[in-house]
């Protein structure tokens, strides 16, 4: 009886530790001064409204100045560090547009085709919820809402 509470214990402790490091793996990192876009070579810290992140199972983290170079790494990850594949993604993170908070890509909408424009151009803009996202893409002028998972190379802007 006590071998098996023992034995019990230790699977639980096991499965927490790897639950917590898998958790912290996944956690978003505020970037910092000297962090630079793997993509353009800017410097991420001075467009806090426009931070993405890819996160890694190992701990280690790309981050981005706006969610299209983010999605530019992203589907083409052998370019930009050949080191890394997405089966080694832990969570992706962008700012959302209206709040500037920093959210789970799959939570979001993108608009696509806006008259607003990011550090690099016309950029993907994350907006939480369908109903905000159809507001921001009619006065705006954008083209499409997407979910994270329905983007494709394609609809990356120059």
């Amino acid at each position: 009886m006590t071998q098996n509470l023992i034995t019990r214990a230790a699977l639980t402790l096991v499965a927490l530790t790897l639950i917590l490091n898998n958790a912290l793996a996944a956690d978003f990192v505020p970037p910092k001064r000297g962090d630079k876009c793997p993509v353009c070579g800017m410097f991420v810290y001075k467009y806090p409204q426009w931070v993405a992140e890819i996160v890694f199972e190992d701990g280690g983290y790309a981050v981005f100045d706006g969610t299209k170079d983010m999605l530019k790494y992203y589907f083409d990850m052998a370019r930009y560090d050949p080191t890394k594949d997405r089966s080694d993604i832990a969570a992706i993170y962008v700012t959302e547009y209206f709040s500037n908070r920093i959210m789970w890509a799959d939570d979001l909408y993108f608009v696509l085709g806006s008259d607003v424009l990011g550090p690099m151009g016309h950029e993907f803009i994350p907006v939480s919820g369908r109903n905000p996202a159809h507001t921001f893409l009619l006065e705006h002028r954008g083209n499409r809402i997407l979910r994270f998972d329905e983007i494709t190379p394609a609809d990356i802007p120059d």
